[in-house]
């Protein structure tokens, strides 16, 4: 017996990562699979809680020695899972949740075809520009690019094994939820 993986995805400004806290609130048998990032550490983020924060050098060495599950560069910053954490948890028949790009969910799947991937949609591209220029993190060029890049993971999205559109929070976490739970159900000894 070994524990379950759900990955959640979707465009930046989605709500992925809030639907993902939310999920693992509820759920006390998951637990948050913590990715690996060269990107600059956000006020507020702790290292090895958000993200396990990496130089570039590091994190190339990492990859190069075949121990992520997924690794992506977005936005001129890398981001990936490292293999020996999932195997870990797995191993401990931990049940983990990704909150991770649509690439490297579809890159999980390919390595777990047992992992279930969940697809968090924006009610509209104009919705999801709001959304983006609502957190103040993002200069317009970064937010041109994270739009234009939308356009590539709806369509990427397409493949995943469920499609959520995040038109209010709470509906979407409820059908996450469902998603979450039939998961388990149908994988009782």
């Amino acid at each position: 017996m070994r524990g379950h993986l759900v990955v959640i995805a979707g465009p930046s400004g989605s709500g992925k990562t809030t639907v993902a806290r939310e999920i693992i609130s509820r759920n006390p048998s998951f637990r948050f699979s913590v990715s690996a990032t060269t990107r600059p550490i956000r006020a507020g983020e702790v290292d090895g809680k958000d993200y396990f924060f990496l130089t570039r050098a590091e994190f190339v060495r990492r990859r190069e020695a075949g121990e992520f599950v997924e690794s992506e560069e977005i936005y001129g910053d890398l981001y990936g899972s490292l293999k020996v954490e999932v195997e870990r948890a797995l191993g401990r028949e931990q049940n983990l949740l990704f909150d991770v790009d649509v690439k490297g969910a579809l890159s999980i799947k390919r390595q777990y075809p047992e992992a279930v991937l969940v697809f968090i949609a924006p009610p509209s591209l104009e919705m999801l520009g709001e959304r983006l220029r609502n957190r103040h993190t993002e200069s317009e060029t970064t937010l041109a690019r994270r739009m234009e890049r939308a356009a590539l993971e709806l369509e990427l999205g397409k493949q995943f094994d469920y499609r959520v559109v995040n038109d209010t929070l709470p509906d979407a976490v409820e059908r996450v939820q469902k998603i979450v739970q039939q998961t388990m159900d149908e994988h009782l000894p």
